[in-house]
């Protein structure tokens, strides 16, 4: 049984990302789909003081109609990032793994590629590594182009190329994708059902959904860590 999840690339995305990744075979990461504003792709949400800020990559002007490979992330993203650091230090530095946590933000930081799509298929597999997933991620145009589908079409197009027997989505899918549709082309379609636990971020009550970021910060149990990233089920 080869199972295959498909996703666009998220810059430090929150856990049910991982979920999503930890639960398949190989994980297919989008590269030549159209860049949207909306969404998570080049931004994510972190916990400064009592308020949630998000925390983002600057891009470079261009065409809305550009795929994600094609875009650029603007050199300004330097002098953010340094501003992201003084508040991670200012916000985030009594939390257990804080040394950590910041480690990891400068070697995603600083890579020198500034290519969007190459900038956050970094980021995602160093925060991958640090958090002991070893799914296979491939780019979706090595995998062939399918440029002319859309939809579910796609989908099942990419998951039958690899040779899958299921089909991996996030919870929100459930109600776009029937389960009926992809077993008639072979594939068993599954929903990945994330529980968003409970950790210390050192303040009163919980925000969950932040980016995995923020759980990297304030765990350094390994148990709890993998704890946190088993609570999830396959519905």
């Amino acid at each position: 049984m080869k199972t295959i999840a498909i996703m666009q690339p998220y810059f430090l995305p929150y856990l049910g990302y991982f979920h999503l990744l930890a639960a398949v075979d190989t994980f297919v990461i989008y590269d030549d789909i159209e860049y949207t504003k909306k969404g998570w792709i080049n931004r994510n949400r972190l916990f400064f003081g009592e308020k949630v800020e998000y925390i983002k990559l600057p891009l470079v002007k261009d065409s809305d109609y550009l795929t994600i490979d094609q875009r650029a992330i603007s050199p300004d993203w330097s002098k953010e990032k340094l501003k992201h650091k003084r508040k991670l230090e200012q916000f985030y530095g009594r939390r257990k793994n804080f040394t950590l946590g910041m480690e990891l933000f400068e070697e995603i930081g600083s890579y020198e590629d500034l290519n969007l799509f190459k900038f956050i298929h970094h980021s995602v597999l160093k925060v991958s590594q640090q958090i002991n997933i070893s799914t296979e991620i491939v780019k979706s145009s090595s995998v062939g182009n399918f440029s002319s589908l859309k939809g579910k079409e796609k989908v099942k197009a990419i998951c039958k190329s690899l040779g899958a027997d299921s089909y991996v989505n996030v919870i929100s899918g459930i109600d776009l994708y029937d389960k009926d549709d992809f077993m008639a082309v072979g594939l068993d379609l599954k929903f990945v059902k994330s529980s968003l636990a409970p950790y210390d971020q050192l303040t009163n009550g919980f925000v969950p959904g932040l980016s995995v970021l923020d759980m990297i910060f304030s765990i350094n149990d390994t148990d709890e860590m993998q704890q946190q990233l088993q609570n999830y089920e396959l519905v």
